[in-house]
């Protein structure tokens, strides 16, 4: 879900920030990818920005997550970097800056060699990789450090005297994206007399994928019960959001594919509520403060990648072996992917019936 050529695109680029800056603090923040891990890294962002309201604070990240932060009023600047060009140029440009605070928040091999090209300190965070891999590979878990991983991010910023305020990720929207988002819904009289929901049926692995046939039934269920419904997600669920579009009828309406990071944030802010799979787009709807039902199969809790909002709920399944993954897969391991098959979908309608507002 990149690129600003669909409805309610912004280009990437830099961008000027609201506060004057302070030349004698100039904070970097580099996090590359993905959707949900850079809407998680937005508390720190806001923390930063009230303890050293007059600091010169940049991020660094692709170029296809540009247009998340192209409104944040915490931000003085966005180094948008386009993966396919040269890591030195970008090397280059962050030596230009002068940074007083530099801060890794993605610790991969990438990000480690920017390290070496830009030397000096740098505050990180702890990923718990061995942690991780014993829960996966022993299903037991050693975690000593059970935070989210939106708190684990602070730890690179000891430097900086911050600390999480309790509140959740915020994405701010540009009024393009709200008014294509408006556009639509009434294009598609969804929410203008019945309540409408958000669904995002896709996950970049397939193991993190609800089946189709629980969609299904999920969205025949919930138009039976008079709710409009918004069908959301990159190009790869046009074909599902078509599908789901066609059982549901007049009431239901795919957006997948048709918008940008920004649209698809002013739809889900239009919801009363989404229903999610555990990928980025759950972690977007938190942070327009939509409430989540997040549907979680291969992963667990422990790893800290959950909904960062008291306006969620989490529905999975205790089973032996869960979890299978960091990530998701092709396939599941046994064969049977009874972690996200054994949720039904008239529990989940009642659970999204139950979510506070």
């Amino acid at each position: 879900m990149g690129g600003g050529q669909r409805v309610g695109g912004l280009p990437a680029g830099t961008y000027i920030a609201c506060v004057p800056p302070d030349p004698e603090r100039r904070i970097l923040l580099v996090r590359f990818s993905s959707l949900g891990d850079l809407v998680l890294v937005t508390p720190l962002i806001r923390a930063i920005r009230a303890r050293h309201p007059r600091a010169h604070l940049a991020l660094v990240t692709r170029q296809s997550f540009a247009p998340l932060f192209v409104q944040n009023p915490h931000l003085n600047e966005v180094m948008a970097w386009d993966p396919d060009s040269s890591l030195a140029a970008l090397a280059a440009r962050i030596r230009a800056g002068r940074h007083t605070d530099r801060l890794d928040l993605h610790g991969s091999l990438r990000t480690r060699l920017l390290r070496l090209m830009v030397p000096g300190r740098w505050g990180r965070y702890p990923k718990h990789r061995l942690a991780r891999t014993l829960l996966i590979r022993t299903k037991r878990n050693r975690y000593r450090d059970t935070r989210h991983v939106a708190d684990r991010y602070f730890d690179a910023a000891r430097r900086l005297d911050v600390e999480p305020d309790g509140k959740p990720p915020e994405v701010f929207l540009h009024r393009d994206a709200v008014t294509a988002a408006d556009r639509f819904l009434a294009e598609h009289r969804l929410g203008q007399d019945r309540t409408l929901f958000a669904l995002v049926p896709g996950a970049a692995h397939a193991t993190k994928r609800w089946p189709e046939r629980h969609w299904v039934a999920l969205v025949r269920e919930l138009v039976s019960a008079d709710r409009d419904l918004v069908i959301l997600g990159g190009s790869a669920e046009e074909a599902i959001g078509a599908r789901l579009a066609e059982v549901g009828g007049a009431g239901v309406a795919s957006a997948a594919g048709r918008f940008d990071l920004q649209g698809t944030a002013a739809l889900l802010r239009r919801a009363r509520a989404a229903v999610s799979g555990d990928t980025g787009l759950m972690h977007l709807a938190t942070a327009v403060g939509t409430p989540v039902l997040a549907l979680r199969g291969p992963t667990v809790a422990a790893f800290g990648f959950g909904p960062y909002s008291a306006r969620a709920r989490v529905i999975e399944r205790d089973l032996p072996c869960r979890p299978c993954s960091s990530i998701g897969g092709e396939r599941c391991p046994l064969g049977h992917h009874d972690c996200l098959e054994t949720i039904f979908p008239l529990e989940v309608a009642d659970a999204l019936r139950a979510l506070p507002r």
